[in-house]
């Protein structure tokens, strides 16, 4: 099938899904970590809509739910910002950096912070529902999947947590610090870590089901496809592993670190590496099909909306590529270094440089 067809079928379906309560976003758009966007985007530059200038860092990932774009920073705030004005809502203090992109389920924002905790906020009063303790800092982007929270922490553990009530239902030792979000696939939860390895740990009883070791820090979040798990690492590696047992499917070496979390859209996987380039791989053989060279390491992830890539780099610009040939359809000069991801809504691309300014083009 043509892949145009496709994302506007998947597009078509999330409308309805919007139009009967909608009101959800996280990392990477869904709980298997696809990156490919609910909205269409830019596939030329009009213009800058607008920009909101945080008081601090950002290192956080932009998630839109509704109309509102929510977004951490380093100050210990998570902001919400009005989706077509830029225009601050209002914001949530909590005790430590707010580094991991947040997620949101209806009513409820939950939040990950340096101060070892993951809150649940109230999205209309603003107010704290409940509050979660771990031993150490919250870097990993919750995913929600049937009223379960999963996420990780620096205190070795992986996380299952009652959305509701904020009661652990279990938690994993994952032996080393996990700064990556989980990916959830059917039975499973698959979380990489900084001891280098992958993990797959049943969703219900937090028992491990094998691990995939790669000894090599990752920072890459799993994204599942199929029957496939992709992840990247520090030791420059893209790997296909098989979902349900984890024996490698293959794997393909860049010249950089990568810590991009892959996009995966029609059989193809588009990620970013500290080599500077942009690439896109056949999801079944590893093959390459293209690659585009930037002017600095790439620790962006790709999001994926109306054929193109977007994807950001430590040049400073945002690039919007095509995703069959691999060419430049328009790119956009940010004022400082992009590590977080961007996220595409209401035909707009939305993503923060690391001086902690957010913006918003179409």
């Amino acid at each position: 099938m043509i892949k145009g067809v496709m994302l506007s079928t998947v597009l078509a379906a999330t409308a309805v899904l919007s139009a009967c309560g909608g009101g959800s976003g996280m990392y990477r758009e869904d709980p298997v970590h696809s990156g490919v966007a609910k909205s269409s985007g830019p596939t030329t530059l009009n213009r800058l809509v607008w920009k909101f200038a945080a008081p601090d860092k950002v290192h956080s990932s932009p998630v839109v739910a509704g109309d509102t774009v929510y977004i951490g920073c380093k100050d210990g705030y998570m902001y919400a910002l009005d989706l077509n004005k830029g225009h601050m809502k209002w914001k949530f203090k909590t005790g430590g950096d707010v580094e991991a992109a947040v997620a949101i389920d209806g009513n409820t924002v939950y939040i990950g912070s340096a101060d070892h905790y993951l809150y649940a906020v109230d999205v209309d009063s603003h107010e704290l529902k409940w509050k979660f303790r771990t031993e150490g800092n919250v870097y990993s982007a919750p995913v929600i999947e049937n009223g379960v929270v999963y996420f990780g922490s620096a205190d070795k553990h992986l996380y299952a947590v009652d959305a509701r009530s904020g009661h652990e239902k279990w938690h994993f030792d994952a032996k080393n610090a996990v700064y990556t979000s989980p990916a959830v696939y059917q039975d499973n939860v698959y979380i990489a870590t900084m001891g280098g390895y992958l993990r797959a740990v049943n969703k219900k009883s937090g028992q491990e089901q094998w691990k995939f070791p790669t000894r090599f820090r990752m920072y890459s979040s799993p994204s599942i496809s199929g029957k496939q798990v992709f992840f990247g690492s520090d030791d420059k590696y893209m790997r296909a592993v098989n979902v349900d047992t984890g024996q490698r499917i293959w794997k393909k070496k860049t010249a950089g670190k990568v810590f991009s979390s892959p996009a995966v859209y029609d059989n193809t996987v588009y990620f970013g590496s500290g080599d500077s380039y942009i690439y896109a791989y056949n999801a079944v053989t590893g093959g390459r099909n293209w690659e585009y060279k930037t002017d600095g390491p790439i620790f962006s992830s790709p999001v994926i909306a109306s054929d193109t890539v977007y994807i950001g780099s430590t040049d400073g610009y945002l690039y919007a590529m095509d995703i069959e040939k691999g060419s430049l359809r328009w790119k956009y000069k940010a004022n400082d270094k992009i590590y977080s991801s961007p996220t595409v809504a209401d035909g707009k691309v939305i993503f923060s440089s690391i001086s902690g300014e957010v913006f918003a083009v179409r």
